[in-house]
């Protein structure tokens, strides 16, 4: 039986993960959540319009109990802002399992989706692209190995991008660097996002390098995400803790 997923967000990122959500035959796309929507729609008032040709667009004032038991979902992917933050409650209520991308949640938010996890399985990562989770996993084991080697973190995205990267400011965090003298930005052109974790040894230099290179990776991580989380119990999750299982799990596979 298929996941039935709705998903927050229909912008740059949210359309691409709504298509890669609707090629998996795994996981059925029952509807789109959005902030405004098309206003000329055959639909009721709740749906209007449709996100492309395979799931129907509900308006985010329209999102209610009524709503969610007449097409209930099994789980929500949120790419959408931080202020959806406030739906999280009625979803926990309903039963309804969380994925959430978002990256600039303020303390209040953060707190509500915390508090949503009491009733629901919850999992929560700003960059959810399997790559980069595998990088900063990865980067924190070599960092332990050789904590006396010199570390530089370098994050390069597209040239409008203003603030310096989260998942750049996050990887320096999880290796104990201070972000102002550790992070190096570079904007150039149409980077989709590229990372890169740089060790410094008397003899040699040992890279990590991930790189988006089309927006469809953050659907599959959220995909993966998804599929993990199914028939996790309540609680709070990160792609570390899908990861580091899905790790463990393999390990005797791996032969040396």
């Amino acid at each position: 039986m298929s996941i039935k997923i709705g998903l927050f967000g229909f912008g740059r990122t949210g359309s691409v993960v709504a298509k890669e959500i609707a090629l998996d035959p795994a996981l059925s796309l029952e509807w789109v959540c959005r902030r405004t929507t098309p206003q000329d729609s055959p639909f009721a008032s709740h749906l209007l319009g449709y996100a492309t040709d395979f799931a129907p667009f509900v308006a985010t004032d329209s999102l209610d109990e009524t709503f969610l038991k007449a097409r209930p979902v099994d789980l929500v992917i949120d790419f959408s802002s931080s202020t959806n933050a406030k739906s999280y409650d009625k979803l926990a209520r309903s039963g309804i399992r969380l994925v959430s991308a978002i990256s600039n949640y303020g303390q209040d938010e953060l707190e509500l989706l915390k508090t949503a996890s009491q009733k629901t399985s919850v999992l929560y990562s700003p960059n959810i692209t399997l790559g980069i989770n595998w990088l900063i996993m990865a980067s924190k084991m070599l960092r332990k190995i050789i904590p006396h080697a010199d570390v530089e973190v370098v994050e390069e995205h597209f040239r409008a991008k203003k603030d310096v990267s989260g998942t750049a400011l996050k990887l320096a965090r999880q290796l104990d660097l201070d972000p102002e003298e550790h992070v190096n930005s570079i904007r150039v052109g149409g980077i989709v996002g590229k990372h890169e974790v740089i060790f410094g040894l008397p003899h040699q230099t040992i890279r990590l390098v991930h790189e988006s290179v089309n927006r469809a990776a953050f659907g599959t991580g959220a995909i993966f995400a998804s599929k993990w989380l199914k028939d996790k119990k309540n609680g709070f999750y990160t792609m570390e803790n899908v990861l580091q299982e899905t790790f463990y799990s393999k390990m005797h596979e791996i032969t040396y």
